[in-house]
């Protein structure tokens, strides 16, 4: 999603189930369709009727593909995970693109209550998940009190901590970076998705369902 609109996408919308994103295409024919399941892009076997346009890869969305369109967008876990937030006060889209962007509004806003959300990896945790949770809990650590933080922060913080030196071989690490880089096509996805802050803007979850690019912090 962070490369889609860094792209020049114009907006996302997160969908659960592949029936939904077909619903919407057929309503708005212009949408690019993308997503996953096991990984793997989805093709008409699935839909029973169209291949999608993209995958799950972020290195397919190209400005030449996605500037100014909208997308939606199923994955196994992770649209799921945000359409569980769309009550939230305020739903931020973290990866380690653009981890600092996130870090830095945490840190002018101070929310009371702030839940870092992992998507995992069908009904488990993903190594890579814990990292990049692990990565965010590191930089805004010094504005919370330990007291008031959970077990499961400190957790993530202390894996992210002895991994950081050799991302890429902590990446290697998990069952997904494992499997991503048994795939020729897709191997070279998880050096692209280890990259840190490369981007530095926020992206929104809206109450209505759409992620959108904002502005940069402080503009």
């Amino acid at each position: 999603m962070m490369t889609a609109l860094a792209n020049g996408t114009r907006e996302i919308l997160p969908v659960s189930e592949i029936a939904e994103a077909l619903a919407i295409r057929q309503s708005r024919p212009e949408v690019l369709l993308a997503g996953e399941r096991h990984g793997l892009r989805i093709l008409a076997a699935q839909t029973g009727s169209v291949d999608f346009d993209l995958g799950n890869s972020p290195r397919e969305f190209t400005p030449e593909k996605v500037r100014g369109k909208t997308v939606v967008m199923t994955t196994t876990n992770g649209t799921r995970a945000l359409r569980a937030c769309t009550l939230a006060r305020t739903t931020w889209i973290g990866s380690f693109l653009g981890m600092r962007a996130v870090a830095g509004w945490i840190a002018q806003q101070k929310p009371t209550h702030l839940l870092l959300v992992c998507s995992g990896t069908v009904d488990q945790a993903a190594y890579e998940d814990a990292l990049a949770a692990g990565n965010l809990c590191d930089l805004i650590w010094p504005h919370y009190s330990s007291g008031k933080t959970s077990d499961s922060a400190r957790i993530v913080r202390q894996i992210y901590q002895a991994s950081k030196a050799d991302m890429r071989q902590a990446a290697a690490q998990g069952r997904n970076g494992r499997r991503l880089l048994a795939i020729p096509e897709l191997r070279e996805d998880v050096a692209y998705c280890f990259q840190q802050d490369t981007v530095d803007f926020l992206a929104e979850l809206s109450r209505d369902g759409v992620v959108r690019r904002l502005a940069k912090l402080g503009k």
